[in-house]
């Protein structure tokens, strides 16, 4: 019912620059929330950026003052600028989505996307 699509990712050198992008497509009555993830070989899927709907976001410590997510609520799409890149930034980048699907029902539901490659190396 709820499609959520990343892109954007790449290859960059340390002190380059990104932009994913997570568009959410399909049939729902409104999304509470757009959150980025991410998931290093061997380790855990990590928080990097817990939006909102008013368009602010809390960040990971690790990404502070270098990342910078944005929200086009007209487009259902959120958007994670990554400046400053370090290689360990280097991951597979989730976008997660808070859903309701109906009016009638105040139930929510999370999705994943499918994941976009970040590597940050010379």
């Amino acid at each position: 019912q709820v499609q959520l699509v990343e892109s954007g990712g790449g290859l960059v050198q340390p002190g380059g620059s990104l932009r994913l992008s997570c568009a959410a497509s399909g049939t729902f009555f409104s999304i509470n929330a757009m959150d980025w993830y991410r998931q290093a070989p061997g380790k855990q899927r990590e928080r990097v950026a817990i939006g909102n709907s008013g368009g602010g976001a809390v960040y990971a410590e690790a990404v502070k003052g270098r990342f910078t997510a944005s929200r086009d609520n007209a487009k259902n799409t959120v958007y994670l600028q990554m400046n400053s890149l370090k290689p360990e930034d280097s991951a597979v980048y989730y976008c997660y989505a808070v859903v309701r699907l109906s009016s009638a029902n105040m139930t929510h539901y999370g999705y994943w996307g499918q994941g976009t490659q970040v590597t940050v190396s010379s």
